[in-house]
């Protein structure tokens, strides 16, 4: 799966749509918020848990192409490798989680209509 790839994915879920809040940085968003930080071209950030611990398995079974996202990290945001050795189907899923997580968070009367 390449950059390409990846927004579009992004961006086939229900209300979201591209930004760029930093020159030069894509996110993909749904409704005011980020589910996928997509502005560095060789990885995505996604919400891979609730927490850090719940983040960190990912980063355990993929040391070499998963880490905790600066200064969001803390809050379960990894940095995935786009590319690398996570596969294209999993990387799929933790965007599909991420999402998730963000549109649970949103007031009902801003979630998508799916």
């Amino acid at each position: 799966m390449d950059d390409a790839q990846l927004l579009a994915y992004c961006l086939a879920k229900p209300g979201a749509w591209q930004d760029e809040p930093w020159e030069g940085d894509v996110v993909a968003k749904v409704g005011d918020k980020i589910f996928a930080f997509l502005g560095g071209g060789e990885s995505v950030g996604l919400k891979c848990g609730r927490n850090r611990e719940e983040a960190d398995e990912l980063v355990r079974i993929y040391p070499d192409d998963v880490t905790a996202s600066a200064y969001i990290g803390r809050y379960g945001w990894n940095s995935v490798r786009v590319g690398g050795a996570v596969p294209a189907d999993e990387l799929r899923e933790l965007v599909d989680q991420s999402y998730d997580a963000i549109v649970s968070k949103l007031p009902k009367s801003k979630r998508p209509k799916a």
